[in-house]
């Protein structure tokens, strides 16, 4: 049997023949698609069918890419968000520092405004801190001994009367509040002129006014100011308000109470006063007959012994 057998069919047209045919076949079907339209129908079929299979096959990749920018995104925004919140956490800081610098720059300009007329010259500290003692009504500053700071000094603020230096440091000194039992401040009614004594109660932050009679002609919001009788507070100085005033039958002299108009707890800045500069001493006129006067010098321990003398007489 021969190991060769002869092909089924016959042999069809050449290579070359097919290759002409069919070239002639696609420039015919060019022509007629560009001059009558003719493949438009199949072109939309062919769209149709394939579009489906292309946003599948594109799937994948889009969705790679957008897992790859969400991860991006966040990662952004977390970044974003952190620099954002060091700015307004920067922000934030500067503006309370400006906020204590305009409020500080007030103050000073306030001790200008109120004391200039004073004419005296004094020395700006800053409040450090309360005195250690919590039953003592006093504070620290820190300005001594090398910035002319001396003990019996007068201490105020923006608004009045703060205290009196009572201990003197190098560099810091302690400032005794007007509010401390046993401080008395000479003041003067700016209603009527009445001359007191306004005394530390030491409980509640008030003043009172010892050794006051029933009679006086004292209200319920008069305005106590320094009378400067006692040779270390200036005249004129905001000292308290009348807060309660109990005039009892019962008792020699009446039960005045004020609240005091400077508030240290509200600053971080006081004046004091040089020894130098302070209050020169006023003359007290005591009357002692019709036709003969005498003028007594006011001075401090005069003032602080009255203050004791009434503050007994009303314990009894």
């Amino acid at each position: 049997m021969s190991s060769h057998a002869d092909n089924f069919f016959a042999r069809g047209p050449s290579p070359l023949a097919r290759v002409t045919f069919f070239s002639l076949m696609a420039i015919a079907v060019m022509i007629a698609d560009h001059r009558f339209k003719a493949l438009d129908a199949v072109r939309f079929g062919v769209s149709t069918v394939l579009t489906p299979i292309e946003t599948a096959l594109q799937w994948p990749g889009k969705t790679m890419h957008e897992v790859s920018a969400y991860f991006g995104n966040q990662s952004q925004l977390l970044a974003d968000n952190k620099s954002l919140n060091e700015t307004i956490l920067t922000i934030t800081a500067e503006g309370q520092r400006a906020k204590l610098i305009a409020a500080e720059q007030i103050q000073m300009a306030t001790f200008q405004a109120a004391y200039a007329r004073l004419n005296r010259d004094g020395v700006i500290a800053e409040i450090v801190r309360d005195a250690r003692n919590p039953f003592s009504r006093r504070i620290i500053i820190n300005r001594g001994m090398t910035h002319g700071v001396k003990a019996g000094a007068a201490v105020i603020d923006g608004v009045g009367v703060v205290g009196q230096v009572t201990t003197v440091g190098a560099t810091s000194a302690e400032v005794t509040l007007m509010t401390e039992k046993d401080q008395s401040v000479p003041v003067m009614l700016v209603r009527n002129n009445l001359r007191a004594v306004a005394t530390g109660s030491g409980r509640d932050g008030t003043v009172e006014m010892p050794f006051i009679p029933v009679a006086a002609d004292l209200q319920v919001g008069d305005v106590l100011v320094t009378s400067g009788i006692d040779g270390t507070y200036p005249a004129g100085l905001a000292v308290a308000t009348i807060t309660a005033v109990d005039k009892n039958p019962a008792f020699s002299f009446a039960r005045i109470i004020a609240q005091p108009t400077a508030a240290p707890d509200h600053y971080r800045f006081v004046k004091v006063l040089l020894p130098s500069t302070a209050a020169e001493t006023y003359p007290l006129i005591d009357v002692t007959s019709s036709d003969q006067t005498s003028v007594k010098t006011g001075s401090k321990r005069e003032a602080k012994l009255e203050a004791r003398r009434a503050q007994r007489e009303r314990e009894r």
